[in-house]
């Protein structure tokens, strides 16, 4: 999945070239190409689809040449992962009648990657035997509000049954789940068989299986986007946690520590970042601090940052922007990102 914008990453993650296509730590990789790595270890190229908003087919194909042009399934808009995964449930089914699926983000930080083979292996193992639909849970470091969580049900093996979905929590909730040991976070990776998902948008959210169903003749024709075009802004606004995983009576959760962060945030992309001795992150530039502490500095290459007096902030440019804010209220940021639109258009976004 890598159609999102990415707003809560602005300016760094703009319209024309949202975070997942962003090389954040200088590897030369950006998300999307990592988390194309690290699936070619078990899946061929050519069986990886990579949804996305049609805006973005050229940057995709750009970046990942390994991949053919109808391997990019495009959505005319956006309309949440239900009807995203929707989609290619739906293109998958139209090659084969059996299939085991793993649906992943393309803007997530994997530390330990082989330990995420291992998981996403045992994974595929269940849902191949199974008829269960199954998601990765991951054990959290702290009580992070920014995630949603899952409840574990009883147990001495990592593979459990889901007792509840919790939405991303205040803190002292957040305080509460991260000390009982019964809750992980929901990673937002998903593994199911082809029977199963089917079934289960059959089933939970018909709204949508419908209107994909109405298509089954035209997928992987030439015919197919002109029937998506047409078909796809008249889905439900919709997450699949919301429309299907949270209502369904057979949910697993595999419990995982591979080294995840969902890099939503700016945040989160401080807490996986090197620091200095006064707890303080620079990406890309260079930074020179002084009486400052615990704060995260992204401008461009060959550009230098003097910070003085500053404790907790973000100080970020990119291209005509340049955002200084606390970190502990960025989640203000899509107000201004909202407010920028309103008051310039789409100038600075």
């Amino acid at each position: 999945m890598a159609g999102g914008i990415g707003s809560r990453f602005w300016p760094f993650s703009r319209n024309n070239r949202p975070k997942q296509f962003l090389d954040f730590f200088g590897t030369g990789r950006s998300l999307l190409q990592m988390t194309f790595d690290r699936f070619r270890h078990m899946v061929p190229a050519e069986n990886i689809l990579i949804v996305s908003n049609v805006i973005y087919k050229d940057l995709i194909l750009e970046q990942l040449p390994e991949i053919k042009p109808e391997q990019v399934l495009l959505e005319p808009n956006r309309r949440n992962t239900a009807p995203c995964i929707a989609y290619a449930v739906n293109r998958i089914k139209a090659l084969t009648d059996k299939a085991n699926i793993v649906v992943a983000p393309s803007d997530h930080l994997i530390l330990k990657e082989m330990d995420f083979v291992e998981t996403i292996k045992t994974g595929l193992n269940f849902i191949e035997n199974n008829n269960s639909l199954l998601t990765l849970g991951i054990k959290p470091s702290r009580p992070e509000t920014g995630y949603g969580y899952i409840q574990i049900g009883e147990g001495d093996t990592a593979m459990r049954k889901v007792k509840t979905f919790t939405e991303k929590p205040n803190a002292d909730l957040a305080q509460i789940f991260f000390e009982t040991g019964e809750f992980f976070w929901n990673s937002g990776i998903f593994l199911w068989n082809l029977q199963t998902i089917d079934k289960a948008f059959d089933t939970l959210l018909p709204e949508v299986a419908t209107k994909f169903n109405e298509g089954k003749n035209v997928y992987n024709t030439p015919d197919e986007q002109a029937f998506i075009d047409k078909m796809y802004p008249t889905c439900p606004n919709i997450s699949i946690d919301y429309g299907i995983m949270e209502k369904a009576a057979d949910v697993y959760v595999l419990c995982s520590d591979f080294g995840w962060t969902d890099l939503g945030t700016w945040g989160s992309l401080y807490e996986m970042s090197p620091k200095d001795a006064n707890e303080n992150v620079t990406l890309k530039c260079q930074s020179m601090f002084y009486e400052s502490k615990n704060n995260i500095v992204a401008l461009p290459n060959n550009k230098l940052a003097v910070i003085q007096d500053l404790d907790g902030y973000i100080v970020a440019e990119s291209d005509n922007v340049l955002l200084i804010c606390k970190l502990e209220e960025e989640q203000n940021i899509r107000q201004y990102v909202n407010d920028a639109t309103v008051n310039y258009q789409e100038k600075y976004i």
